[in-house]
């Protein structure tokens, strides 16, 4: 068994590695957990292995015993304890005031359009460098989308029931018809684009030029073919998954406080996805090679920042430990990625959108609300969005915290959404709201979602008045969801072609089911190497699913029937306060 490592020690760790770190959160590897768990239990349909305990009184789970030994490499539980804005602070800038929108012609009366001046202040206070842009009491009209492009710059209302922004037209009217780049009649504003959208100015005018022109683009970190990078080095030995520390052949292009693009390819034979997968023995089996969606999104990037560099020794240590093995079959190295924005939040206010029935499935035209694309290190605090088709959009997004945030309203297709390789953000005291009026026929709801091999996201103390815990195929992995209560009435979604419903390393940890709908929500039969800790208990009906793989899943399940009865009680805290 390997050491425990208690909270002082983890804390203190090998900080001290990190000599050449900037002052924007980064760390070094805390301490490296050498020892072997005992092996993992496999727990069929019906367990409750890992024992309940008193149901009165809570108890110490025995999986997050297990965690304290090997941290970043438990084969379950991923480690999330750097989730969120700069590695999870707990608070947000404040620049100080540098635009009144009043100032550049928007009126709070609603009489006027004020979303040319919002982004002529917006933009005034990007290229001063940053600072804040201040909405004040009162409603403006908008009649277009919202663009914060620069680094640094927050719009900042006076509190969401006081400031709020009147959105009238949808991204279709805006931008135009949004096609699939998989074909179909689908549209792309099903689950991109918003009214306020949080994205490089250089990467939105691409992406827009691109809808245009009906050249329906890629979404993410390299831009609109996926080809907007250079290799910086390679790795020259193999490395882990949580290990913090590479050997790379050439340190010379990169240097502390780097942001950059962690990549990895996959070979013939689909060991990547199969390594995704926790490496079940069903993975073997399982066919990839018709799953095209789901292998357009490899090569597999991961966003990270270098928190140190030995150059002597060829040696470079990250922001945060490998999310996977880096196998030399796989091609691992460091690239450049498209600048991201940086540093930039919406806080302390109301999108209203003009309400209008929600469309057909996968036909939403756009009246988005807050999409944060390309964007890292950013936060959203203090936000409704109401009558929206999609209410919060995380695409291709890199350690962002959405606090405080609302979806309420008659009804929408993703309340919140996570894709197109998103990782490490934090979404956290967010609530949706029962829709307003019945649902049309035809149209679906799906919840807090995830997909496209996005890995390390945690949602976090919620409530959740209609949906479900929607893993939407394209096998992401290693996501946590934790002490949130729900009343399991969506559905998840997915094409066929976009692969499995679930990598490796889910967590649901205390959830309070309502309606007792397992669906979604109970994944000890269906996830790989997952766990499921402290639900409710529940009972299949609605939605029913099957494993992607055959044979052994590895998965536990602990505390089932009494969330009550689980400690910690919520596992993103806990990691956190191992720090």
């Amino acid at each position: 068994m390997g050491m425990k490592i208690g909270r002082r020690r983890l804390l203190g760790g090998a900080m001290g590695l990190a000599a050449g770190a900037t002052a924007l959160g980064a760390g070094a590897p805390l301490l490296t957990a050498t020892g072997a768990a005992a092996a993992p239990r496999t727990v069929g349909g019906t367990g409750g292995a890992g024992g309940t305990g008193d149901p009165g009184g809570a108890r110490t789970s025995p999986l997050w015993q297990e965690f304290l030994d090997r941290p970043y490499t438990h084969p379950q539980l991923p480690y999330v304890g750097r989730a969120g804005y700069l590695g999870g602070r707990t608070s947000f800038p404040r620049p100080p005031v540098v635009a009144d929108v009043r100032d550049y012609g928007a009126r709070p009366d609603g009489s006027a359009d004020a979303a040319p001046a919002i982004n002529r202040a917006i933009e005034a206070a990007g290229r001063r460098g940053g600072g804040t842009v201040l909405v004040p009491p009162g409603t403006y009209r908008v009649d277009d989308v919202i663009r914060l492009g620069y680094d640094n710059v927050v719009l900042r209302g006076a509190g969401s029931g006081r400031t709020t922004l009147h959105a009238t037209r949808n991204l279709t009217e805006l931008i135009g018809p949004y096609g699939s780049r998989y074909g179909g009649d689908k549209s792309s504003w099903s689950w991109a684009g918003g009214l306020i959208w949080i994205c490089p100015d250089v990467r939105l005018r691409s992406l827009t030029d691109a809808i245009r022109a009906r050249a329906w683009p890629f979404e993410g970190w390299t831009g609109n073919r996926r080809d907007e990078w250079r290799t910086l080095t390679g790795l020259a030995a193999p490395a882990r998954r949580g290990d913090w520390t590479v050997t790379v052949e050439d340190p010379s292009a990169l240097r502390p406080g780097d942001r950059v693009l962690f990549q990895l390819a996959d070979d013939d034979t689909h060991s990547l996805l199969s390594h995704m997968a926790g490496d079940v023995e069903g993975a073997a089996d399982y066919v990839w090679t018709d799953k095209t969606k789901l292998t357009s999104y490899v090569p597999y990037e991961w966003p990270c920042r270098v928190a140190a560099v030995d150059r002597g020794r060829g040696r470079v240590t990250l922001d945060r430990p490998l999310p996977l093995d880096a196998r030399p079959a796989w091609r691992p190295r460091f690239t450049t990625l498209v600048p991201p924005v940086t540093g930039s939040g919406v806080e302390g206010i109301t999108l209203d959108v003009v309400e209008t029935p929600q469309a057909q499935h996968l036909l939403d035209k756009g009246y988005n609300g807050v999409a944060l694309q390309c964007a890292w290190d950013c936060w959203v605090d203090d936000v409704t969005v109401n009558n929206v088709d999609n209410g919060f959009l995380l695409v291709a997004a890199k350690a962002c915290t959405l606090r405080r945030t609302r979806v309420t309203g008659r009804g929408s297709h993703h309340p919140y959404c996570c894709r197109e390789g998103s990782h490490d953000n934090l979404v956290e005291d967010f609530v949706l709201a029962r829709r307003t009026v019945p649902a049309p026929a035809g149209t679906q709801l799906h919840g807090i979602n995830v997909e496209g091999l996005s890995s390390y996201n945690v949602w976090s103390r919620g409530r959740m008045e209609m949906g479900t815990f929607d893993t939407h195929r394209g096998m992401p992995f290693a996501n946590v969801r934790t002490e949130i209560t729900v009343d399991n009435t969506g559905s998840h979604g997915g094409d066929a072609s976009a692969g499995p419903l679930y990598g490796a390393r889910f967590a649901h940890w205390n959830v309070t089911v309502t309606n007792q709908r397992a669906g979604c929500v109970r994944i000890d039969d269906i996830a790989p190497y997952s766990a499921t800790v402290g639900i409710s208990e529940v009972r299949q009906f609605g939605q029913i699913d099957v494993p992607d793989f055959t044979g052994p899943l590895h998965s536990r399940i602990e505390s089932y029937g009494h969330p009550e009865a689980v400690q910690p009680r919520n596992l993103y805290q806990a990691q956190r306060a191992l720090r």
